[in-house]
Parts: structure tokens; C-alpha cells; sequence
């Protein structure tokens, strides 16, 4: 399957805390971290959770 490439671009200051506990699920915790993950609906559905919060890219 394929892989995403997930970077947390804003802070979690003043975020819901379903939206941090979104964000932690991800594995992001600072500002500029990247984690790939597999590209599968979970993910997806996560992502789309904290979408203002991160930029998503195809990984290799």
C-alpha cells in the first residue's frame, strides 16, 4: 500500500482535546515533525480530524 507523509504545521495550544489526542494518535507532538504512515481509511479518517493543523504528501 501506499504511504503518507504527515507534518504537524500549528501548534495544539488552544486545540479541542479530541484534536490532541488526534494529533498524538499520528505520533506528532512538536511543530515542523513529520511521520509516514500507510495510506488506509483509519488514517484517513484521522487526518481529516486535525486537517487545518497538518499538510499531507504522498511518501515513497
Amino acid at each position: 500500500m501506499a504511504n503518507l507523509k504527515i507534518t504537524l504545521h500549528h501548534g495544539l495550544v488552544n486545540r479541542t482535546p479530541k484534536q490532541r489526542a488526534t494529533a498524538q494518535t499520528l505520533g506528532l507532538r512538536k511543530i515542523g515533525q513529520t511521520v509516514v504512515r500507510e495510506d488506509n481509511a483509519v488514517t484517513r479518517g484521522l487526518i481529516n480530524t486535525v486537517r487545518h493543523l497538518v499538510t499531507v504528501e504522498e511518501a515513497d
